[in-house]
This record gives structure tokens, C-alpha cells and sequence, in this order.
């Protein structure tokens, strides 16, 4: 059966003014009949929640995200609330714990609920919003693609990687090994990747065995350092490639007495706690507030009508080099 979103593709415009067509809202003459020519094609007939969702949606937004306790994700979650309050909006913030299944119960609830849209950083490469995009509701995506074609804002991951590893080698580390997140998270990849191109950028080998891949959390951090600790040439400094790792492996190489800057660190995103001087560590700050205001508004345009193609924001990050040195 065909989706709103299915006219929508056929029509080569966006679900929401498929959506508006049908409501008798008011829509240029050229798209009222591509899209009604696509509904014919593909024999669509509106249902009544999609047909009346821009008359229904309530003034509430969900931001759906996959750690709650990752303070990266609440700084995030800040930037939302401070922009869709400014609008009138409120935001329900839904943890998914990187569960697919948990993930698509919360969009479920954001079309039962009828919330005018949904801010979202997938829980994996398998997020599927099929359903919540055929009821012509816009959904931003953050921190990480969706694999759609809907707006999105992401970090500069790659060049993130780069940097954090550019800033060791420029400290006079030779053996720099990467604790990479999951690997079918594209922010993951795209760091690890960035730590490839720095090594190759000073003709350094790229080790494999110098690459693991942890989960985004502390634990992950903490198991994955242990691992480099026991090769029988053990790193002199790491990556890690987002803060709950930095904080992990930070820990562990305390325990060891290894303390940066005898081992060098570089962390992508800011520490959120550690016992150790922030100065013995570099760390590649991402501006998490500024993507959650970004992705506010930009949902925010969508809610009220604004049909342009897909958008792609890249936020970049800003460099914290460590001012102690070994």
C-alpha cells in the first residue's frame, strides 16, 4: 500500500506538502497536480491522520536520543528545549539506550500522540522511520544520518578524528592507537577514519592492531584500554573517540600509573568528569548545544510549512591542545 512519503518521492516534493495538498492548505498549482497525478499513479487514497495532522499536531516535539546519561546528549537536549521554548513548543525527551526496538516504540508515541515532529539520533544503521514519514510529520536527524533523505545535523567527525590525532603526533607521540565507538555508527567510523588520515598525512604505519572498537561508554573505554595495555608494544598515546571512552581509558591508565601526559590522550568532545587536570589532555570540543538549537529550528521551518529539498548542517569543532607535556 502506498505512503504519503511513496507520493511524495513520485511527486519530487516533500511529505508535508503532500500532507498540505490534501488538507486543502494552501500549495502552488504545479504541486497540487504532480502530487495529485502521483496519488492516482500509485492508487494513494489519504488516511484521516495524516489528512488532518497539520490541524491536530499538538505543540510538542520529541527528541529522541540514545543515551541519556551521556552528557554530550543532554547539552544536545538543552539546545532543543532552549529553542523550541523560544517558539512556543515543548519538548519530551526519550531515551532509547541504542535500542532499535525501544527507538521505534517513542516514534509510535509521537504519532499516537500527534506531535508535530521528531528530533532524532538513530539508534543504529537499521533505524526505520517509514512509518512516522508517511504520516507527513517532518524528522531531523542529529549526530548521525538516517540513511533518509530528511534534514540533518552532524558534527564534522572526520576532520574531529583528524585533529585529536594531528595534536598528539605534534606532542612528539609516536605509537597513537584509536578507541573507536560501534562500527555501524557512522560518527564512529568517521572518526576512526580521521585518525587513518592523520597517521598517513606523517607517514606513520597504520597498526590494526593500535584500532579498537568499544561502546560509546565508559566500560567501553575502560575494556577497550586494558586491551591496548596488554599488547606486547602497548601505545604511548590514544584516541578516543568520544568522552565516556576518553573518561574510561583515562581511568585505566591511572590505575596503570601511566597518567597523561606520560601516556597522551586526546579526547573528541569534552570530559565530563575526570579527577585529572584538563590541562594533560587534549580534547576536541563539539559544539553539542549549537546542533540541538540548529535542529530545533530547522524542524521548527518544517512544522510550519518550509517544503525546500533536504538540508545537511555541519557544525565544526574547536581544538583544546594539552599545555602539559611529557
Amino acid at each position: 500500500m502506498a505512503t504519503i512519503y511513496d507520493v511524495a518521492k513520485r511527486a519530487g516534493v516533500s511529505p508535508a506538502t503532500v500532507s498540505r495538498v490534501f488538507n486543502g492548505t494552501s500549495v502552488s498549482p504545479e504541486k497540487v497536480e504532480a502530487v495529485r497525478a502521483a496519488a492516482e499513479q500509485l492508487n494513494f487514497t489519504p488516511n484521516r491522520a495524516a489528512r488532518t495532522l497539520r490541524r491536530q499536531s499538538s505543540e510538542v516535539i520529541a527528541l529522541v536520543i540514545p543515551d541519556i546519561e551521556n552528557p554530550y546528549f543532554t547539552e544536545m537536549a538543552r539546545g532543543v528545549e532552549d529553542a523550541a521554548s523560544e517558539a512556543g513548543y515543548s519538548v519530551v525527551l526519550c531515551n532509547s539506550d541504542a535500542d532499535v526496538e525501544k527507538e521505534s516504540t517513542y516514534l509510535r508515541i509521537a504519532i499516537a500522540e500527534n506531535m508535530a515532529g521528531v528530533i532524532l539520533a538513530a539508534a543504529s544503521d537499521h533505524t526505520n522511520l517509514d512509518e512516522i514519514l508517511a504520516t507527513g510529520r517532518p524528522v531531523v536527524a542529529v549526530d548521525r544520518g538516517t540513511g533518509y533523505g530528511i534534514d540533518g545535523v552532524v558534527m564534522a567527525n572526520r576532520a574531529a578524528g583528524e585533529a585529536a590525532t594531528q595534536e598528539l603526533i605534534r606532542a612528539g607521540y609516536r605509537r597513537i592507537a584509536c578507541i573507536s565507538g560501534p562500527t555501524h555508527i557512522d560518527t564512529a567510523a568517521e572518526r576512526a577514519e580521521g585518525w587513518r588520515d592523520a597517521l598517513d598525512a606523517a607517514e606513520r604505519a597504520v597498526d590494526p592492531e593500535l584500532l579498537r572498537v568499544s561502546t560509546f561508554r565508559v566500560d567501553g573505554g575502560r575494556a577497550a584500554m586494558e586491551e591496548l595495555l596488554a599488547l606486547s608494544e602497548p601505545p604511548d598515546a590514544v584516541v578516543a573517540s568520544n568522552n565516556l571512552i576518553g573518561v574510561g581509558a583515562i581511568q585505566v591508565l591511572t590505575e596503570h600509573g601511566l597518567t597523561p601526559p606520560a601516556v597522551g590522550v586526546a579526547v573528541v568532545g569534552s570530559l565530563p568528569f575526570t579527577t585529572l587536570s584538563p590541562s594533560a589532555v587534549t580534547v576536541v570540543r563539539l559544539p553539542a548545544r549549537r546542533m540541538g538549537v540548529t535542529a530545533a529550528r530547522m524542524l521548527l521551518e518544517r512544522i510550519r510549512g518550509n517544503d525546500q529539498p533536504a538540508r545537511s548542517v555541519v557544525l565544526r569543532d574547536e581544538v583544546q591542545p594539552a599545555s602539559i607535556r611529557r
